[in-house]
């Protein structure tokens, strides 16, 4: 990852007291993207750490919930990079994300499940040729989409998105349409009961009889071993995402799209087919995000409608505002704060709350949780809120929202946000030793 700001200063330059301390700890976290991202990362797993030996929960626990952390840092991380090439560079307001994950993932089972699913059917074509058929798939889309929609304003664009997701949606829980398809072609969505998808690949490498895995599975379970192995594919895939995306931005057609993003009157003013860099980078960015379905719903085994609802997309536009948009870096991060502090915190800590403290049966409405408080009663209202956390979970996203707005708009790495120059426009610092002035 690529270096942005200074180094930290050398030791025994100043740091006089906690203050010099702590800045000069801040300062070297942040001299590059690569200890940016480990150190939230490493964040994340000491307070998931600490929930987990406070749930009386031991090691095995706290390997199974590090493993699960890391699945959901990568899946949202690359829909979240694919989500910055059209928000952060390009200012394409796509609120479609979870239609076009769902053309990935679809296109991948239709092309690679057995012939013989139980739900659903599938060509039985290797799984990289559904791997590749699905990112296509998604991009033709995109382009199918982009063509028209683009001529609209931001918000209009965004409508367009949006009901295409939910066509898209529809399209595949129509058993009508997945019975016609396998009747004259051979192969169906399995309408609302889903389709059943190809194994992951990395579970052929552990069989219950090799040496290897008689060799581990005294210390970390095959299920374990095989998610991990799992996991590790999925970063491997972020990390070549994140680089072909900074690739792109660091492109002239990267400052194109930055330049669009600035004022597209400008770029067009400078001779710039803009309607014509929109739609590659709308192609994009729709290939990553059915890339990045493929990778998380596409590995479960199984798949139905439901799990491509506008709600994915909301979570996914959630961790970029928290990143900052604009910025690869801010991407990755934001999806770790994200997942971590709002999607599974929450209700992780829920969990230990109510396993650790008794605070009795939960009352059926919030009317019957409130209502003891007249009476300075306030384990009935804690115990419906841990009970019903998930659902308070929107809640505190609302919440984190409305203070970011006000706080800090541009997310926590915002002011990192990549300019469409070429070089650095800022006026460089002279000291005012030797007749030289600022």
């Amino acid at each position: 990852m690529s270096t942005e700001t200074e180094a930290p200063p050398e030791s025994g330059s100043g740091a006089d007291g906690p203050a010099d301390l702590k800045a000069y700890l801040l300062d070297g976290i942040a001299a590059t993207d690569f200890r940016i991202v480990m150190a939230t990362l490493l964040a994340m797993y000491a307070l998931f750490a600490v929930f987990t030996f406070a749930g009386g929960g031991g090691f095995g626990a706290l390997r199974s919930t590090w493993i699960s952390l890391t699945f959901l840092f990568a899946a949202y991380a690359v829909l979240t990079l694919g989500l910055n090439l059209h928000w952060g560079y390009t200012g394409l307001f796509n609120i479609g994300v979870a239609g076009f994950m769902a053309v990935g993932v679809y296109t991948m089972a239709l092309l690679s499940t057995p012939t013989d699913a139980i739900s659903g059917m599938g060509l039985g074509l290797p799984l990289i040729v559904g791997v590749v058929g699905g990112m296509i798939a998604a991009s033709l889309v995109g382009l199918i989409a982009a063509v028209p929609a683009l001529k609209l304003r931001a918000d209009y664009l965004a409508i367009v998105t949006l009901g295409l997701s939910e066509i898209i949606r529809l399209t595949a829980n129509a058993n009508g349409l997945s019975n016609w398809t396998m009747s004259v072609f051979g192969f169906g969505t399995g309408g609302g009961s889903g389709i059943d998808l190809p194994t992951r690949p990395t579970n052929a490498l552990f069989h219950q009889d090799q040496v290897l895995v008689n060799v581990l599975e005294p210390i970390i379970p095959l299920i374990h071993i095989r998610r991990l192995a799992w996991v590790l594919v999925m970063v491997g895939f972020l990390i070549a995402v994140y680089w072909l995306v900074t690739r792109v931005g660091n492109s002239p057609f990267g400052r194109v799209l930055k330049a669009i993003r600035e004022d597209e009157l400008v770029a067009q003013s400078l001779g710039k087919d803009t309607r014509w860099f929109k739609i590659k980078v709308f192609m994009l960015g729709c290939a990553l995000m059915g890339l990045g379905g493929i990778l998380w719903q596409g590995s479960q085994g199984y798949v139905s409608p439901d799990s491509f609802r506008p709600i994915i997309t909301f979570y996914v536009f959630i961790a970029l505002i928290i990143g900052g948009s604009g910025s690869n870096t801010g991407s990755i991060v934001g999806s770790i704060l994200f997942v971590g502090l709002l999607f599974e915190g929450p209700r992780t800590f829920g969990n230990i709350v109510s396993n650790v403290a008794d605070l009795g049966s939960a009352p059926a409405t919030f009317a019957g949780a409130v209502e003891p408080l007249l009476v300075f009663n306030f384990a009935p209202l804690l115990a419906y809120l841990f009970d019903n956390i998930s659902s308070f979970r929107f809640i505190l996203l609302g919440i984190v929202l409305i203070v970011l707005m006000q706080r800090r708009p541009q997310g926590v790495l915002g002011h990192r946000t990549e300019s469409a120059a070429a070089v650095p426009l800022d006026r460089p610092q002279h000291s005012d030793t030797g007749g030289e002035h600022k």
